[in-house]
């Protein structure tokens, strides 16, 4: 598996914080995702044996957590709310028109690898829902149109020759 050096610099004082290297799972999980994008079955077996563990005690983790992305992610992240607060200001009708704007069902990676949209649960802004985090930008009080207007948004940034070159810009 290859990752960034400083990844693997950060991995290594992880896991030096723990006197018990199988406590460092979560962490290494989070830093190998970070970089890579998602947890490949490479990078469980990488991670077990880094720890010490048999692949399904990292499996385990990356299963039962939904953070964790099992599959390649697209450029762009859109969250959508789906707990109650959010659920109740309109949440599942801006995610249908995220998924209608942006080409792909939640839970899953546009075609052109452009974009990738999740539930998730709360994005700790209750009061100001429904919720829709892209990359790592809050948009708060989504409406249908501002729904519409963001996956507009990302579509034409996505088909900008630049896109495909240049990473989304820092929040």
């Amino acid at each position: 598996m290859t990752l960034k050096p400083e990844t693997l610099q950060k991995i290594d004082e992880v896991i030096a914080h723990y006197p018990v290297k199988r406590s460092a799972a979560l962490p290494l999980l989070h830093l190998v995702q970070e970089d890579a994008g998602w947890i490949s079955p490479e990078a469980v077996e990488w991670i077990a044996a880094r720890l010490e563990l048999q692949p399904i005690n990292v499996y385990e983790l990356v299963t039962f957590y939904p953070m964790f992305r099992q599959k390649p992610a697209g450029r762009r992240q859109v969250r959508v709310c789906r707990t109650l607060s959010c659920a109740l200001a309109g949440a599942q009708a801006v995610r249908a028109e995220l998924e209608r704007g942006l080409g792909c069902a939640a839970g899953g990676t546009a075609p052109d690898g452009s974009v990738s949209l999740e539930l998730v649960e709360c994005l700790a802004s209750c009061g100001t829902g429904p919720v829709v985090m892209v990359d790592e930008k809050l948009h708060e009080r989504v409406d249908v149109a501002r729904a519409r207007a963001l996956a507009a948004e990302i579509r034409l940034a996505a088909a900008a020759p630049e896109a495909a070159e240049a990473p989304p810009p820092p929040p």
